[in-house]
């Protein structure tokens, strides 16, 4: 039987409101944004990506980056990193207590990540990944893994790398259709995720180039994936949360936004605040009228209440 979009589903015994989630967005998914797609229905959010070597100097930024508390159903968090023994330490740490599910990250393309033999290098280190998947599950916590389909077009190698994340005990597999040199541009090859798909039990998820519901349903069809999971195009639109889940709702963009600010407010620091609602302020009013006016007031806006006003002339009266 196939899997319906927007159904619940169950993740290393762990049951999820939804098999729509939400990618770890380095920049972006804070506390208050995960737990504002949550409400809109994601079955899962990501906190951004964690170095599993620096939870060791437990910092401000660390402290940042892990934040949250019990309105969150739902803890996930995404470790970056390249030694075993690093991960095995970071996933039994009590920084990582609060959080249920452990992502690893094993397809970000950026340079400097991929330099460090981090990211979607370890796709070509399948014996290593193998062993950092196996000391993050010695902690007793789920774990997925998240994924490209390999380097390029002449080096995919998706369904051996597939397996073995099933067989060193992953509990389930996100694959963003795209190759490392494809970076996050052109269209993803879903018959790729398709193949991953195929040569597992575990669950697999299609990400990448998920902007509407017809792109989400014909992710579904064309890989036989259990979900789907949003990235950039989660951050721009989160109501799509909502209509990928069927799940009625009354929210605005300034309703989202200004929630957000006072999440923000109750969390951070307020030039933390400032930059964060900054950001998602400019990706929601995309394709507005008077766009490039408004984005000029509201970065020149130097404090909350400032920031409050212009989002109340950008997006409707407050």
């Amino acid at each position: 039987m196939k899997n319906q979009l927007g159904g619940e589903i169950t993740i290393g015994g762990i049951r999820l409101q939804s098999n729509v989630l939400m990618a770890p967005l380095a920049g972006y998914t804070c506390f208050p944004f995960r737990l504002m797609v949550e409400r809109l229905g994601a079955g899962s959010a990501y906190t951004e990506m964690v170095s599993a070597d620096g939870l060791k100097y437990n910092n401000q930024a660390t402290t940042k980056l892990l934040y949250t508390d019990d309105r969150e159903k739902l803890k996930c968090v995404q470790l970056l990193g390249s030694i075993p023994t690093v991960f095995e330490k970071a996933a039994k740490s009590e920084l990582l207590a609060p959080f249920q599910i452990i992502d690893i990250n094993m397809g970000c393309p950026v340079p400097q990540v991929v330099k460090a033999g981090e990211g979607v290098a370890l796709m070509e280190d399948m014996s290593k990944a193998s062993k950092i998947i196996e000391a993050c599950k010695r902690s007793g916590k789920v774990v997925s893994v998240k994924c490209r389909i390999g380097r390029n077009r002449e080096k995919i190698v998706i369904e051996e790398f597939a397996r073995m994340c099933e067989s060193s005990g992953a509990d389930m597999i996100t694959v963003h259709g795209r190759t490392r040199d494809m970076m996050y541009e052109g269209e993803p090859l879903y018959e790729y995720i398709k193949a991953a798909k195929d040569a597992v039990k575990i669950p697999v998820f299609a990400n990448g180039g998920i902007d509407s519901k017809d792109k989400a349903e014909c992710a579904m069809q064309q890989t036989g994936a259990d979900g789907v999971m949003l990235a950039r195009f989660g951050f721009e639109r989160p109501l799509l949360f909502a209509e990928l889940t069927n799940r009625p709702t009354t929210e605005t963009k300034l309703s989202l936004v200004m929630n957000q600010l006072a999440l923000a407010t109750e969390c951070f620091d307020e030039l933390s605040v400032l930059i964060y609602i900054k950001k998602l302020s400019s990706y929601f009013m995309k394709k507005l009228p008077g766009t490039k006016r408004y984005k000029q007031e509201l970065y020149k806006a130097g404090s909350v209440a400032q920031v409050r006003g212009v989002l109340g002339k950008i997006f409707g009266e407050a």
